[in-house]
C-alpha cells in the first residue's frame, strides 16, 4: 500500500490530499470517514442490515438500499424497453445498449467502451497497471474484484455454497466448476 506520510492512500492510482485516517483492518483500504470504512467493513463480513421494502433483496448501506428503491419506483425506465434503472446515469449508460453508442475510445488500439470506468480498466491491459496491491504478499491487481476474490486465499473465506451438498468455495467459479462436474452429466471438457 503507497500511504502518504499525510495518511493519503495512493494505492487505488488516486492522488488527492484528503486525509484518510480510518482505515481497515481486512485489506487496508483508507477513508476519509469513519461512517465509510463502516459501510466498507460490511462488504468483509457480509452484513447486509437494510432490507428493501419491495422485494427480499438486503443492503450493506442505507443509500444503496435507496438507490434500489428507484427500480421499483419507476422513475428512471426505459422508453425502448422497459427496464428500470438505479438512476438517471444507469439509465443512460443502459440506453447506450439499444443505440449501440461507445462515446470511451481507447487511444492505443481505438476499441470503444460504452463507459469511462470500462475504458480505465482496459486501458490497464497497455500500461501494465496493478493498482491495488495485496498488503499480506507481492501481488497485485489492475482490478479491485479480483484483489477482492485473492484475499479469501489468506481469510480461508469461502462464502459461495453449494445448494445440494455441504461444500463452500472461494469463487463463484469454483462453485459452478463443482456444480457441473459433481451434480450434472455435463463435462464440456472431457
Amino acid at each position: 500500500m503507497n500511504v502518504e506520510a499525510n495518511g493519503t492512500d495512493t494505492t487505488d492510482g488516486r492522488h488527492d490530499d484528503k486525509p484518510r485516517p480510518y482505515w481497515c483492518n481486512v485489506c487496508h483500504k483508507r477513508f476519509a470517514q469513519r461512517r465509510l470504512l463502516n459501510i466498507h467493513e460490511r462488504m468483509h463480513t457480509r452484513e447486509r442490515p437494510f432490507q428493501c421494502t419491495q422485494c427480499d433483496k438486503y443492503y450493506s448501506s442505507q443509500s444503496t438500499r435507496d438507490r434500489h428503491m428507484n427500480i421499483h419506483t419507476g422513475e428512471y425506465k426505459c422508453t425502448d424497453c422497459g427496464k428500470c434503472c438505479q438512476s438517471g446515469s444507469e439509465l443512460a449508460v443502459h440506453r447506450r445498449s439499444h443505440s449501440g453508442e461507445k462515446p470511451f475510445e481507447c487511444t492505443v488500439c481505438n476499441k470503444r467502451f460504452t463507459t469511462s470506468d470500462s475504458l480505465v480498466k482496459h486501458s490497464r491491459i497497455h500500461s501494465g497497471q496493478k493498482p491495488y496491491k495485496c498488503h499480506l504478499c507481492d501481488k497485485a491487481f489492475s482490478v479491485s474484484g479480483t484483489l477482492n476474490d485473492h484475499m479469501r486465499v489468506h481469510t480461508g473465506e469461502k462464502p459461495y455454497k453449494c445448494s445440494l451438498c455441504d461444500k463452500s468455495f472461494s469463487q463463484s467459479s469454483s462453485l459452478q466448476t463443482h456444480k457441473r462436474q459433481v451434480h450434472s452429466n455435463s463435462r464440456p471438457h472431457e
